[in-house]
């Protein structure tokens, strides 16, 4: 295990220096920084004196060893815009990210592990070729349409009634579209404060409301994927001959699905879906800009209008480094959940 992690700490080093040279050689084609904290009317004298002081006058790898040597100490500089250190400004936008992304990640779970091993289990069903159909369109239809759509229906509302009229879920579905402001769609609302920065919609019932639709186009992304990747899966494995060996033993049915089954699916999922859910960090500039959700995303769109160059290097370095640890946790979860796979890389 600890030679395991050494390993991971030096890819880790590596893939963040790889990062962080591509982050520092894009600042020049983002902007002129000296361009940003001057005004239009400073003459070119003082434009140039002020080059030199922040040493953008110097060599590439000068610049770069210094810009290293201060990202080793989490000193990206300070916003052009918010004239803060850029990590205070990302501290600030962190956990409504981190906490949109958690709840993403909880709907994909909860619904595609069910719905991928009911799939596998009763592939001809009518509700398997129902979930079938349903992801197929949910990989084709783009986040920031899923978005629209769900802030027409539970925000604004519409004029018709799509579910059978009654009693039971029909008729709440359908007062909750009819009614017009059913579920806010822009914003975080009044988050709870925890500590520092970190305000939490966890809290209360009123934050989980404003964290409902942005959650579930987010989730929109992935959950069709991990539902046909469980569901392949599943299918790969009830054919196996261990399977078989268990039925023919007399194993009930559901522990042979539920546990021996659905334990060897989930290695591959985690492989790949580990790596899926750090994407969704990504994925957040559509959503948190479709709702206004005040997280990095955004904040992220926003330095680029303003051509805040500090804070989107600190951001690109700050999302692969997300990466870059979600990344190790899969492996180390990997190495729990089979225990013949040898973390260090040698046969069992």
């Amino acid at each position: 295990m600890i030679a395991f992690l050494i390993k991971r700490l030096f890819h880790a080093l590596l893939v963040m220096f790889v990062i962080s040279v591509i982050a520092f050689a894009i600042q020049d084609n983002l902007g002129d920084p000296v361009q940003q904290l001057v005004g239009q009317s400073v003459p070119e004298s003082e434009r140039a004196e002020l080059r030199e002081e922040l040493g953008l006058n110097d060599p590439f790898l000068t610049q770069y060893l210094r810009f290293a040597g201060n990202a080793a100490r989490f000193d990206f500089g300070y916003s052009y815009v918010f004239n803060q250190p850029t990590t205070e400004v990302i501290a600030r936008h962190l956990p409504a990210t981190l906490e949109l992304v958690a709840a993403a990640s909880f709907l994909i779970i909860a619904l595609s592990i069910p719905i991928g091993v009911y799939s596998a289990i009763k592939p001809r069903a009518w509700l398997t070729r129902l979930f079938m159909s349903v992801s197929i369109v949910g990989i084709s239809v783009p986040v920031f349409l899923t978005a629209i759509v769900l802030i027409q229906l539970f925000a604004i509302g519409v004029s018709w009634t799509p579910f059978p009229a009654g009693t039971g879920w029909g008729a709440w579905l359908n007062d909750l579209i009819t009614t017009e402001g059913g579920m806010p769609a822009y914003g975080r609302g009044d988050p709870t404060h925890v500590f520092g920065t970190w305000y939490t919609n966890f809290a209360s019932l009123e934050g989980l409301t404003y964290l409902v639709l942005p959650a579930i186009s987010l989730a929109s992304i992935m959950l069709p994927l991990f539902i046909r990747l469980i569901r392949a899966e599943m299918l790969e494995v009830l054919q196996s001959d261990y399977v078989k060996f268990a039925r023919a033993k007399g194993i009930s049915m559901r522990r042979i699905y539920f546990l021996h089954a659905l334990k060897n699916t989930m290695l591959p999922v985690i492989t790949v879906g580990g790596v899926q859910i750090g994407t969704l960090v990504a994925y957040t500039i559509l959503t948190e800009t479709v709702f206004q959700w005040p997280g990095m995303g955004l904040m992220f769109l926003n330095a680029i209008e303003r051509s805040d160059i500090p804070l989107i290097v600190t951001y690109l370095m700050i999302v692969g480094l997300i990466f870059v640890i979600t990344n190790t946790l899969v492996d180390l979860i990997y190495g729990l959940v089979n225990p013949t796979v040898k973390l260090t890389g040698k046969p069992a």
